[in-house]
């Protein structure tokens, strides 16, 4: 039996906005309101995760994650209604593309 494998992403003119790693980086966050933990628990660096959150922010037309410095209470990091709609529509896209290619595989009778 044959499986279909495919990657989207979606760019700008200023590069990478979302592809999978980021939407498991966003979806982290919103998991453990931390971007220490949610880069813990990718097992990425926390330099590269904030890279990575930086780059969404400034190429998204409203806020994505909202971060707070440490102190007393600690830092923490939020994931805004608007990137939490972002990882559903993102989600959805990537399930429809998947059914899509499996549709045309099916069709070509491999």
């Amino acid at each position: 039996m044959y499986k279909i494998k495919s990657r989207i992403w979606i760019e700008t003119d200023q590069g990478m906005f979302l592809g999978n790693g980021r939407v498991q980086l966003l979806k982290a966050i919103d998991e453990t309101g931390s971007l220490t933990k949610a880069a813990k628990s990718l097992k990425m660096s926390y330099k590269k995760a904030w890279n990575l959150v930086d780059s969404i922010n400034k190429n998204a037309t409203q806020e994505v994650v909202q971060t707070t410095t440490g102190g007393k209470s600690g830092g923490g990091a939020t994931v805004t209604d608007y990137g939490k709609t972002l990882i559903q529509k993102f989600d959805e896209l990537n399930e429809q593309t998947i059914a899509f290619l499996n549709d045309k595989m099916y069709e070509l009778k491999l």
